[in-house]
């Protein structure tokens, strides 16, 4: 499931830079991906000529034949960026916070992804990995 979850985060981030991102519920990376993708077509695409396409592919072919070769890069770009980065963080590269000694958190762990559970379900929110439930520590047996 981790394999096919990574191929579609990245397949996603290819479509659309920031949507591989959404689907891992990494909110700021998904913002940030759009953004440079939505900037960059703002920067580079003649929206002049774009504004009087008719059709959809009118607007393509102008497009296609009108955009410079640095435009098509930065476009290329970002999205081959977002759809690696996507694809590795679903696989959990790098390792959330659990070296770093800013990040890491007191509660417990999933053992399957690393992130930080809540203690109050039997799941893990991000990953769906059942969990079991922790036994409480027995007392010491000759005080029963």
């Amino acid at each position: 499931m981790t394999w096919f979850r990574a191929l579609l985060a990245g397949a996603l981030s290819i479509l659309f830079p920031g949507a591989g991102h959404a689907l891992l519920r990494d909110w700021l990376r998904a913002v940030v991906f759009a953004g440079l993708y939505l900037s960059a077509i703002a920067i580079f695409l003649p929206m002049d000529q774009l504004a009087a396409a008719e059709t959809m592919a009118d607007a393509v072919t102008i497009v296609s034949e009108d955009m410079d070769s640095m435009g098509q890069f930065a476009l290329s770009f970002i999205g081959l960026f977002a759809a690696i980065d996507a694809t590795f963080r679903s696989l959990g590269f790098p390792p959330t916070a659990s070296g770093s000694g800013s990040g890491s958190s007191d509660g417990p762990t999933c053992p399957e992804c690393g992130k930080e559970l809540d203690e109050d379900l039997e799941f893990c929110h991000w990953c769906t990995t059942r969990l079991e439930p922790a036994e409480p520590e027995d007392a010491d047996p000759s005080e029963v």
